[in-house]
């Protein structure tokens, strides 16, 4: 059964995808159905707010990835930011731009797993937008949460002697990728042939389904740590431990040793004859949580499961840099993930 978007119309579309939503949270006082919708924050809360986009071909392929999982994940890309300032999300709109080719069954299913989402980690969809599009499917979702005053974390507060934590493991998304790319160009044009992920679930399921680490924000929350600066591993941790050591003015030490890595990585990075330790510096998509504490959190912090403490913040003018098990010292590189790189070689 294939039910064309245009016999709906987008109001039509919207009603249907959106008829029975109700709100959870104090602060979405009025949600889909008017011009705008309603928030309202008490007066000892900060409001946080992060947008995404994801485009067609740039960022998800279709040919792999389920709708459903590809809307579980768009929601969840956005939670994982407002859990990177130390906050929590509450609110979320939907923007869809979709093509000719999508029935409404298709985007019943894609907005399945945003809804999925959304009831996991208690959001309420406010509102949104769809539109017709003459290149594929582009879903932009912007994310509202909450902090308390002065909980807030950024990027720029790492100070010399801090120390550098991850949640996690790392390079397992980036791994997941890469067996779905290979097995796509195995299996081309064979679609009498199913493609073989026994005993790799666990890398597809962090490339196709990822979490966004409450745990950890509430972990923290519980230990009364409060980070000096964080944010969530989009990128690769190379490139983000870059991000806070520029923006705080400081330099880091990260041993090669104390990056986590999970067993599947390894074995799969083995298979494709690639560098662990470059896959799980460089692979992005991990939504893990990287932090940085005072020293004098050192026991606390190293006592918390599913962290693991990598390394230190030092003096700008030490420069960032990998120690390798070997003792060397090599600088930092950002390789991960840049969208607006140019593709050609």
């Amino acid at each position: 059964m294939r039910t064309e978007i245009a016999s709906l119309g987008e109001f039509g579309l919207i009603d249907h995808l959106t008829k029975d939503i109700e709100l959870k949270n104090e602060s979405s006082k009025y949600g889909i159905g008017d011009d705008a919708a309603v928030l309202e924050y008490p007066a000892e809360k900060e409001v946080l707010v992060s947008t995404d986009l994801l485009m067609e071909g740039v960022h998800f392929d279709l040919t792999y990835v389920p709708l459903k999982h590809l809307g579980y994940k768009a929601a969840i890309v956005n939670f994982s930011d407002i859990y990177a300032m130390n906050g929590a999300p509450k609110q979320i709109t939907v923007s869809l731009a979709l093509s000719k080719r999508f029935s409404v069954e298709d985007i019943e299913e894609l907005y399945s797993g945003i809804r999925m989402a959304c009831q996991q980690y208690g959001v309420d969809i406010v509102g949104g937008d769809t539109t017709s599009s003459l290149t594929g499917l582009a879903i932009s979702i912007t994310c509202i949460g909450e902090a308390e005053k002065g909980k807030v974390v950024y990027r720029n507060g790492a100070k010399d002697t801090d120390l550098i934590c991850v949640s996690g493991d790392l390079g397992s998304a980036y791994m997941g990728l890469q067996l779905l790319e290979r097995e796509k160009t195995v299996f081309k044009g064979e679609e009498q042939v199913q493609p073989d992920f026994t005993g790799k679930e666990y890398l597809l399921e962090r490339q196709l389904k990822p979490e966004a680490r409450k745990d950890i924000i509430e972990q923290l929350a519980k230990a009364n740590i409060t980070p000096t600066s964080m944010m969530d591993i989009s990128d690769g941790l190379s490139s983000e431990l870059m991000h806070i050591c520029k923006q705080s003015n400081t330099g880091c030490r990260v041993y090669e040793e104390h990056i986590p890595i999970d067993y599947q990585t390894a074995v799969m990075a083995e298979e494709f004859n690639m560098n662990l330790t470059t896959c799980a510096l460089n692979g992005g998509e991990d939504y893990e949580l990287l932090f940085t504490v005072p020293i004098a959190d050192h026991e606390k912090v190293s006592q918390m499961e599913g962290i693991r403490l990598i390394g230190h913040i030092t003096k700008p003018d030490l420069g960032t840099a990998l120690i390798t098990r070997d003792g060397q010292e090599f600088e930092l590189k950002a390789q991960g993930w840049n969208p607006l790189a140019d593709k050609k070689e």
